[in-house]
């Protein structure tokens, strides 16, 4: 039997406290041995980002490239069950945080 760390699912999140007009839809594809995560998603910008980083317990922490204006950016996110927030930055200096809903 062949076993594989690959996981599918679909993400459907809110941005609040932005202005920008935002994807909302981010298809994931993503691999977890033990607590290292990596993966590829559609983020908000509607561009492809990889990331790599760690779990601990409900929080996820690690890199992410594919938002304007960095090559490279830190990644935190809480998850509970399939929901998840996480802080969002602005190039014009606004915050604000995403919050949604992720289905394998």
């Amino acid at each position: 039997m062949i076993q594989t760390c690959l996981q599918l699912s679909i993400a459907l999140s809110l941005h609040l406290g932005l202005v920008g007009d935002y994807n909302n839809i981010h298809p994931h594809a993503r691999c977890s041995i033990d607590n290292t995560i990596t993966g590829v998603y559609y983020n908000s910008e509607d561009n492809i980002s990889a990331y790599i980083g760690k779990k601990y317990d409900n929080i996820e922490l690690g890199i992410v490239t594919g938002y304007s204006g960095n090559e490279i950016v830190p990644m935190i996110r809480y998850v509970k069950d399939n929901f998840f927030i996480s802080p969002a930055y602005e190039s014009n200096g606004r915050y604000g945080i995403t919050i949604g809903i992720e289905f394998d």
